[in-house]
């Protein structure tokens, strides 16, 4: 970091009494202590700018509602962008790769300042103003990040939908969030395939009962474009329009919502989690700090989409309040090989990189020379979260690329983490297979579901839950609908008023948390309930086994049994039935000897790839469907499709 950008950091994060504590747990007990809790997020405030300071921390006047900050005024956008410009005006802020488009493109923060006020000075020429909500629809593009922090700019509520979502899917969305303007593009491209937006979202507008005023268009020139008149514009048109846009930031109450995201929901309704302004810009601001421990010039690299909770923190908004530069990324990680994400590393100097246990997976079975081909110096660690990292892929990719890496475990719902490694406060040593200790802000517990007492001794059992009030940055309510955030979050536990992740879990004697899976990815196999993720990870210790996934599927004797479809290493060694019966026969012997002959599966099917979503999360819902002979329902975010046409030829052969 040159002198002026250390000063500037400097200025920005004056010395605070936190960073006097020398132990993490002492750091923890200040964050949730009913005494100190106050002053400790008083001080984590100081992190962001505010244009009226607040004077009070947290009201949680009505459980389980809580507001932070409430009387502080603030915009996410002027801490991502407009305090940075006096000292990082000439600094990169956004890296735009795309090797679907053989496109790269930076821009500084000043560069990044005037196009979001070119896209905020549109979207206030559509009426958009404090409080609407803009819904936004697109692949990895820069223009994506122009409307998501336009938005806020403006105070007005973004809406992001995963791009190339299902019409019906997205209909729903657009019907929930009541959208005064779409942004969206002709097309986005995935492993040279390209998707077709634009009919996509024409079919969700004929099915939504919502109209918006306006759509605005950016024209990508992968797909033909069929334009409404009256209510279609174009991008670029409109963009040389306001070149020289002027447009002040809206400041806004900190309660004051920022964005929805839906998640998946147990009913056909979308589920909206609703963010609010103030907590979250400190929250994220404090993570950077305490958890990822970055600062202006370095460099940010998460791979997730911005059509996940992921990408919303760490793709766009952490990396900025920070003063980093963040790269945004469209393309696989192996194309146009497996070394495409290192080269990045290599040639940006990338300091933070950020990815899912699932795309490491993937590039395990890839040609390991990749992986020392580029010069990786530049990177501090490597931060892993999205799915459960088990302790064979934490092994691998460690030796490999030769720094640290972090576990993370968190949820569209909190986002940022909830278990990591606060190496900001104090060095902890990661233990492979879990994600780490409960983070500060976060009151964790282990809560026997049955009874709702909490577990307290090393290594049980329980489901992981928060006691309230949750800490700045997650959730306000479910959009829409206060009732169904309290009936689903916080009454799920007998007894108790507390925030069920639902997901099992344990603790060892030095405060690690260990994650066992979904309460509701528990299957009954003749009485006896069994986690799938238990068996995943002891079949995925075989030495021949890259990748596995367990689901339950019903059966007429047992209730349920577990079916395994496991990725080999080397697919030559199950070319044969004699070859595939044997490995067969030595993976259930592993999981015989490990867990018990109760938890063996009734088969281990061999695939050739495991049915995922485009960020990586395998689709498990949608497996034991097809084992099941069901429906797997709306696919339309699924990486390959064939993968699941292969599960089903494999299910039918018996």
């Amino acid at each position: 970091m040159n002198a002026e950008l250390q000063v500037a950091w400097c200025r920005r994060h004056p010395k605070q009494e936190t960073t006097t504590m020398t132990t993490f747990a002492d750091f923890h007990a200040r964050s949730i202590s009913d005494s100190e809790r106050n002053a400790f997020w008083a001080e984590q405030a100081k992190l962001v700018d505010w244009k009226i300071a607040p004077t009070e921390v947290v009201d949680y006047s009505n459980p389980p509602f809580a507001r932070w900050f409430p009387d502080g005024v603030t915009n996410l956008c002027h801490n991502a962008l407009d305090r940075h410009l006096p000292a990082l005006q000439d600094q990169p802020a956004l890296i735009a790769i795309s090797t679907e488009t053989d496109t790269e493109r930076t821009y500084t923060y000043g560069e990044l300042h005037a196009e979001v006020q070119r896209m905020a000075a549109v979207l206030q020429s559509f009426g958009v103003q404090k409080g609407d909500r803009v819904q936004i629809y697109m692949p990895m593009v820069a223009e994506a990040v122009f409307a998501m922090l336009a938005s806020v700019r403006l105070g007005a509520i973004h809406s992001v939908v995963f791009g190339g979502f299902a019409s019906g899917s997205l209909a729903s969305r657009i019907d929930d969030a009541q959208p005064k303007v779409i942004v969206s593009t002709d097309a986005g491209s995935r492993g040279g395939r390209v998707v077709a937006y634009k009919p996509l979202l024409d079919e969700a507008l004929q099915l939504s009962s919502h109209k918006p005023g306006a759509v605005l268009m950016v024209n990508r020139g992968l797909a033909p474009m069929q334009m409404q008149a009256g209510r279609d514009h174009d991008w670029a048109a409109l963009r040389a329009l306001h070149l020289d846009a002027q447009v002040p930031c809206t400041w806004v109450q900190s309660t004051d919502p920022s964005y929805i995201l839906y998640t998946s929901g147990t009913t056909g309704k979308p589920k909206g989690v609703q963010r609010d302004t103030g907590g979250y810009t400190v929250a994220l601001a404090s993570s950077m700090d305490h958890i990822f421990h970055g600062k202006p010039g370095d460099t940010y690299f998460c791979t997730s989409d911005i059509g996940w909770v992921v990408g919303h923190s760490y793709i766009i908004y952490a990396p900025l309040i920070a003063g980093m530069a963040t790269v945004l990324y469209e393309g696989l990680p192996v194309r146009p090989d497996a070394g495409i994400w290192w080269s990045i590393v290599e040639k940006y100097k990338v300091t933070h990189m950020f990815s899912a246990p699932t795309a490491i997976r993937v590039l395990k079975k890839q040609d390991p020379s990749f992986l020392t081909k580029y010069d990786l110096s530049s990177l501090q660690a490597l931060w892993l979260a999205g799915e459960p990292l088990d302790e064979p892929t934490a092994q691998w990719i460690s030796s490999a690329i030769g720094v640290p890496i972090v576990d993370n475990y968190w949820q569209t719902e909190t986002g940022w983490p909830i278990m990591t490694l606060c190496n900001g406060v104090e060095k902890q040593a990661s233990r492979f297979g879990s994600p780490g200790k409960a983070v500060y802000g976060y009151n964790v517990k282990l809560i026997d579901e049955a009874t709702g007492q909490e577990l307290t001794g090393a290594n049980e059992k329980g489901v992981l839950a928060i006691e309230g009030p949750l800490p700045p940055g997650c959730l306000q309510t479910v959009w829409g609908d206060d009732e169904r955030f309290v009936n689903t979050y916080w009454k799920s536990i007998p007894g108790r008023m507390v925030y069920s992740t639902f997901d099992w879990g344990i603790r060892d004697a030095d405060g690690y948390y260990f994650i066992l899976g979904r309460t509701d990815d528990v299957i009954n196999v003749a009485g006896h309930r069994l986690g799938t993720r238990e068996i995943e990870e002891s079949i995925s210790g075989h030495p021949a086994i890259a990748e596995v996934a367990v689901v339950g599927v019903a059966d007429k004797l047992k209730g349920q049994a577990a079916m395994a479809f496991a990725v080999v290493r080397d697919p030559r060694s199950v070319e044969t039935a004699e070859q595939r019966s044997k490995l067969e026969a030595e993976v259930m012997k592993q999981v015989d000897g490990q867990l018990g002959a109760v938890a063996r599966p009734s088969r281990v099917l061999f695939v050739t790839t495991l049915p995922k979503t485009r960020s990586g999360k395998l689709l498990r819902r949608a497996l034991q469907a097809v084992a099941e002979n069901r429906d797997p329902g709306d696919l339309t975010t699924m990486e390959d499709p064939g993968a699941l046409q292969q599960v089903k030829e494999l299910v039918l052969q018996g």
